[in-house]
């Protein structure tokens, strides 16, 4: 496919061991296939991408913030599910293993951020342990995360992104 046939032509200028009239490999490469596939594979990750972010399932509830500014460090996340498990990114663990997990992966970054995404359908109460859990384990800065299609209280408009609200503390 990349390679073709070029007729040579005329006897000005003919080399040694070709005929007259012979077809010689043409020995160009043929870059458009290369780019077709790169485009599309560019097109596929960047659908893809956003996709990856956070694997387990949560149903969030719905409010009319706006998004939070996104930063260099992947933001750590925790998330609690409809039955009350937690996970940090994407690795279950029990209650009682929060604060010591949280307190070394503390030590370990520069950002003290965390996006809290809970289940719509769980307690209140199940949500402030968690947070509570959250700021013990050195984690001040907490952004609820939501889906931004949720009623606007009369707001003005609403982004189409994950939203989070600082708890500060």
């Amino acid at each position: 496919m990349g390679a073709g046939v070029v007729k040579s032509g005329g006897s000005s200028g003919r080399r040694r061991g070709h005929r007259r009239g012979k077809a010689a490999a043409m020995s160009e490469i043929n870059v458009t296939p290369f780019v077709d596939v790169m485009l599309v594979l560019l097109i596929i990750f960047m659908v893809a991408a956003p996709m990856l972010t956070v694997g387990v399932p949560v149903k969030l509830p719905e409010t009319a913030a706006t998004a939070l500014p996104t930063e260099q460090e992947e933001p750590l996340t925790i998330s609690i599910t409809s039955d009350g498990r937690i996970s940090i990114q994407n690795t279950e663990i029990e209650d009682d293993e929060m604060i010591p997990r949280l307190t070394a992966i503390a030590a370990e970054r520069t950002s003290r951020k965390v996006f809290l995404r809970a289940d719509g359908s769980i307690p209140y109460e199940r949500v402030a342990q968690v947070m509570g859990a959250l700021n013990a384990g050195g984690f001040n800065e907490i952004g609820l995360v939501t889906d931004a299609e949720g009623p606007s209280f009369g707001a003005a408009g609403t982004s189409n992104s994950e939203t989070g609200t600082d708890s500060g503390g």
